[in-house]
């Protein structure tokens, strides 16, 4: 296990109804005006956003609201948010809405104390003196935003969608309450929970050896989500699978799944997140690409070229999640070579795992959501922006490679 360096200092307030315990629960902590950043309608038409300003209301805290936001938020309505921000003299921005809000409200809370633009701070120019507090009220189990120490944000103008390179102070408070996920589409749903196995694989195939009790953690989160999944897909309504789809998207995201994993000295990160920065090129270059559902393609992707670099922690990926070991020659009376006992047992865990997300709704091809041969280029000279020439950990990978990944998953 190596070294690292863990805080998770959020408050949950998790369970049926904790929508109308935000004014109460906002006042108690010392906040007198709340900036609500919220997306696109669907929390108006549900009734949240009114029941969350009623709450505020009830509780005597001001506050304006910011609504619009996009899915793969665009850093035009953060630069809107800042100025607003600034000017109503807010002391917390409150994200009612999934990942792509609360990433839209981490990046307004970074740029309000900021003097520059704030898309300097995506491209690793020196931190900011401070940041507004952040708190969310999360309606969309996917990013696991509400825990993290991180955000997202694309900018169209440069076709580019990038992180910030350094840990935000994680949301002070997080309202997750169930009941708020029964009207979400099916599609959304699926997309969100392999965003969520996909975090958790990130961590898992890092550079690091074994970490029995995280390893454990990873694999744990990801067996429930293959569970609970069909369970909610089939009956929206069902509280408990939805509450624990709701807590795994946490878990799957705020560090603990990677603890131990993490190859720099006293860093808490794991992983090089290569499916991931692949992914981020598609849904930059065409916002109605949802990331989890091109995670989703680009995973098993990644998978089926890298596994030869380490075939042992894919094998016990294989049998920690779905229970695919290599057959034994002696012991169970086959016929096989050891290589290729593994590598029949790899490949059907990969295919196990592509199976469950087409099972779910989601696309085996990135053909299926529009991307073509012919765009793979453009995808290239952005994503060498984004990471260098080589990028990756668990394999370095160059733009020979990612070019070999796309076209593998069209």
């Amino acid at each position: 296990m190596n070294d690292f360096t863990f805080c998770s200092p959020t408050k949950f307030v998790f369970g049926r109804g904790v929508t109308d315990r935000v004014g109460p629960e906002l006042a108690s902590a010392g906040y007198a005006h709340a900036f609500v950043i919220y997306g696109q309608g669907s929390v108006v038409r549900t009734g949240t956003l009114g029941r969350v300003l009623a709450s505020l209301d009830e509780a005597g805290i001001a506050h304006t609201e910011l609504g619009g936001i996009r899915p793969n938020p665009e850093v035009g309505p953060v630069r809107d948010g800042i100025r607003t921000a600034r000017e109503i003299g807010c002391d917390l921005v409150l994200a009612v809405g999934g990942g792509s809000v609360i990433d839209t409200a981490k990046s307004i809370a970074v740029g309000v104390p900021y003097a520059g633009d704030v898309w300097d701070l995506f491209t690793g120019a020196p931190k900011p003196a401070g940041e507004l507090p952040v708190a969310s009220v999360l309606t969309i189990p996917a990013a696991g935003s509400e825990a993290s120490a991180g955000c997202v944000i694309t900018n169209d103008e440069l076709s580019l969608k990038r992180g910030i390179p350094f840990d935000l102070r994680r949301p002070v408070l997080a309202f997750m309450d169930p009941e708020l996920t029964f009207t979400l589409p099916p599609y959304q749903t699926a997309a969100g929970v392999s965003d969520m196995i996909a975090h958790v694989m990130e961590r898992y195939f890092s550079a690091a050896g074994p970490v029995p009790i995280t390893d454990n953690v990873a694999t744990g989160i990801i067996r429930c989500l293959i569970k609970e999944t069909p369970r909610a897909l089939a009956d929206p309504t069902d509280y408990d699978a939805r509450a624990n789809i709701m807590w795994a998207g946490m878990l799957a995201h705020n560090g603990l799944a990677g603890l131990g994993r993490g190859t720099e000295p006293g860093g808490s990160s794991a992983g090089g997140w290569e499916s991931h920065g692949l992914e981020h090129e598609l849904s930059a270059h065409d916002a109605r690409v949802t990331h989890g559902a091109g995670l989703a393609v680009i995973f098993p992707a990644w998978m089926r070229y890298v596994w030869r670099t380490c075939p042992e922690r894919f094998c016990s990926f294989g049998r920690d999640v779905f229970g695919i070991e290599p057959v034994d020659p002696a012991a169970d009376g086959v016929d096989v070579e050891p290589e290729e006992a593994v590598t029949d047992a790899v490949t059907a865990t990969i295919d196990e795992l592509q199976s469950f997300f087409v099972s779910i709704g989601m696309p085996r091809t990135l053909g299926e959501l529009g991307v073509t041969k012919e765009q793979i280029p453009a995808l290239l000279e952005t994503l060498e922006q984004n990471k260098g020439p080589e990028f990756g950990e668990f394999k370095l990978l160059t733009m020979a490679d990612a070019r070999a990944i796309y076209e593998s998953a069209l």
